[in-house]
């Protein structure tokens, strides 16, 4: 369960571009990597409970999934859509303004209505979750397994926008940045849009 193509699985979809990684380097870059690890542990903690629903609920979660599926992704397009929006509209703080980034409990939120996310947890529950044997026992190991593996990954782009932070702090740069991390974040959501409505329509 817990063996190389599990840690290969989650480590691709955990490293690779999606709503979360680019969350992060933009808040890695915008309010520096020590404010931006309740964000990171948040993300860490939501998808690990999708993973603990996922494994431990997979026939009844499947079955309510292929109702639910297509207008909760549309839902959680629509917020990445925003979220790329407020991305590209920020910049640096003003004098008196107290931009915060996403708190942990926001963080592990954000899961709910991120598509990646659910595609990620439903398939590591498909493809780990022996299908006998002591369910908690083995939803309670790809949870930690998970983890391990998926909080290192996130962190990269964390520290990449931190680092980064210096090389921004001109304004017409740092308004660069969001610019295209909005743009990608909002093609990111377009990319899983069609996605689904492609997987919907098979």
């Amino acid at each position: 369960m817990i063996d190389t193509a599990f840690v290969s699985y989650v480590t691709v979809m955990s490293i690779t571009p999606g709503p979360n990684n680019l969350l992060l380097a933009a808040s890695g870059v915008n309010f520096g990597l020590r404010r931006s690890v309740p964000m990171m542990l948040g993300i860490t903690l939501g998808c690990v409970v999708q993973c603990a629903l996922m494994t431990s609920m997979l026939a009844i979660l499947l079955s309510w999934m292929t109702v639910v599926r297509l207008p909760m992704a549309a839902i959680g397009c629509a917020y990445l859509f925003w979220l790329s929006w407020k991305i590209y509209r920020s910049g640096s703080p003003k004098e008196g303004e107290k931009q915060q980034p996403m708190n942990m409990v926001n963080g592990a939120l954000f899961q709910a209505v991120n598509p990646k996310a659910w595609l990620m947890a439903t398939n590591v529950a498909i493809l780990f979750t022996p299908p006998d044997g002591n369910m908690l026992h083995h939803t309670l190991l790809i949870c930690i397994g998970f983890a391990l593996i998926n909080l290192p990954c996130i962190l990269v782009w964390v520290v990449m926008g931190d680092r980064l932070r210096q090389a921004l702090r001109v304004e017409w740069k740092l308004k660069m940045f969001n610019t295209i991390m909005g743009g990608m974040m909002a093609l990111t959501a377009l990319w899983l849009l069609i996605g689904e409505v492609r997987h919907a329509l098979n």
